[in-house]
């Protein structure tokens, strides 16, 4: 059934196919606030999951993004029924994570409301698209819920401006290769673009532990009901199968044309991550703001500390979408973690360097970055309480530690991340340390793979700043000046 459904759609939006662009999306420069929520998903085993069973699925769900952010050219298997005549967009998007953020728009005419799971890591954006919607293992159950309702899908037979976009629009060449002309193949070379009928080739992104694909639509875009309007032409996939997903769409904020800060022409955007129990089912909001007033050219403004973006050296590279960062060093305790210099910068071939991403849920250091970190933890705790191997294994955390009682207030070593132009992200306790369950061990929830397997350490960023990490945080990605800016404060209090 997964297979017919492009053919599907096809028949029913082929009358309205419009192949060339007619309009573009205007910047978008007065602040509009979204309620920003967490997906309170858990593993499909049920709601009945221990502490340290939900930290062990949150590792495994981190590596395997971080294991495609830096590998996002590789193409793992799919359960989810695609032809494997459609082309592959080698896109990495939100892996299966516990950890997402959702927010709301609307698309069509009249609007239909969708949340989305909001990626710094991505750029397309796509919802679940047609009653014939296909998503296999994607049943989330919740802790005293039980089996989350179906995902809200899009409906483009509701909506009177669904198109269609052509397979010589240049939106189409967003999402596939710079070979696309020759999947054309019923376009004249050398004709006019609104010459051209056949549409977008179906899209198929495979990432972390799951997949998707579809159509490639041009809609109306309502950021809010109380936005002033909507924005037309704006490009969304139609997503008619996926696998693994959490019950909601993505929408992309990475640095690629297709992402929502890209089409819109935002200034900047920033994010506020409400911290979270494993426990917690409570949805609690946070908030992001699109646009919004400039800060000044200072390296702090607004009590914000800036550190500048920077720009992955590959020419074409994958990578190109991240938000790299300047990582200069990490402290524990004051003290600087001898870590290769090599590692934290991108590399000539685009590997090394450090990103932030909002769809990891645990920070990712590759081994040799990790190692010298995990020593510096252990040094300053030595003595004072003993590893927990029982919590590391149930956990795939390590070091965690044991203290002599439950009630005993802890004495852990502050961790820090030191930017260029003297940015410092001096972390809450609780942002990485947790408790292992019920046994009384906290573990830090900074993860490392081994590496050969899954190839996580062979490529691409050494290190992966994930959202967890970045709870009670304002973080303001200042796209105008190409500098992320960030500011502790509590997430349930407004933004400004």
């Amino acid at each position: 059934m997964a297979a017919s459904a492009p053919f599907f759609l096809f028949l029913f939006l082929s009358a309205t196919a419009s192949a060339a662009a007619t309009s573009s999306s205007s910047p978008q420069t007065a602040a509009i606030h979204l309620p920003l929520r967490h997906i309170n998903a858990v593993s499909s085993d049920g709601g009945g999951l221990s502490g340290a069973q939900r930290l062990a699925g949150l590792v495994s769900a981190s590596l395997f993004r971080a294991r495609h952010m830096k590998d996002p050219e590789k193409i793992v298997g799919t359960d989810a029924g695609a032809p494997s005549a459609v082309p592959v967009s080698r896109n990495p998007l939100f892996s299966h994570s516990y950890g997402g953020y959702t927010i709301s728009l609307g698309f069509g005419t009249p609007p239909q409301r969708i949340p989305l799971v909001v990626d710094t890591g991505s750029d397309l954006v796509w919802v679940p698209c047609t009653r014939s919607y296909v998503c296999n293992n994607c049943s989330f159950p919740r802790p005293g819920v039980g089996v989350a309702p179906p995902p809200l899908v899009f409906s483009p037979k509701s909506s009177s401006s669904a198109k269609l976009v052509g397979c010589r629009n240049p939106k189409c060449s967003w999402i596939h290769s710079p070979d696309l002309i020759t999947r054309c193949r019923d376009c004249p070379v050398n004709g006019s673009a609104s010459a051209c009928s056949p549409v977008c080739p179906p899209y198929m992104v495979v990432y972390g532990s799951g997949s998707t694909g579809g159509l490639l639509l041009s809609e109306k875009l309502e950021l809010s009901p109380a936005a002033a309007g909507p924005i037309a032409d704006f490009a969304v996939g139609c997503s008619l199968f996926s696998a693994r997903q959490p019950p909601a769409g993505v929408v992309g904020f990475g640095r690629g044309p297709a992402s929502l800060p890209s089409q819109l022409g935002l200034p900047r955007f920033s994010y506020c991550l409400v911290s979270r129990r494993f426990d917690d089912a409570s949805g609690e909001s946070g908030s992001i703001i699109l646009g919004g007033a400039s800060f000044s050219s200072s390296s702090s403004s607004g009590g914000i500390s800036f550190t500048p973006f920077l720009k992955n050296p590959s020419a074409g590279s994958p990578f190109s979408i991240y938000y790299y960062l300047a990582l200069h060093r990490i402290t524990v305790d004051g003290r600087k973690v001898k870590i290769p210099r090599a590692a934290l910068a991108p590399r000539a071939g685009g590997d090394g360097g450090t990103v932030i991403d909002s769809g990891t849920t645990f920070t990712y250091m590759e081994p040799d970055v990790f190692a010298p970190l995990e020593r510096a933890v252990e040094a300053r705790v030595a003595g004072r309480y003993n590893r927990s191997a029982a919590a590391e294994t149930t956990t795939g955390l390590r070091p965690c530690f044991s203290p002599a009682s439950p009630s005993e207030k802890l004495q852990l070593p502050q961790l820090s991340f030191h930017f260029k132009g003297g940015a410092e992200m001096r972390l809450p306790l609780a942002n990485y340390f947790a408790f292992a369950g019920g046994s009384g061990a906290v573990c830090l929830t900074i993860i490392t793979d081994a590496g050969g397997a899954g190839g996580a350490a062979d490529g691409g960023p050494s290190v992966i700043l994930g959202s967890f990490q970045q709870q009670n945080y304002h973080v303001v990605y200042d796209l105008e000046r190409e500098r992320l800016g960030f500011r502790r404060q509590s997430c349930l209090e407004k933004q400004s």
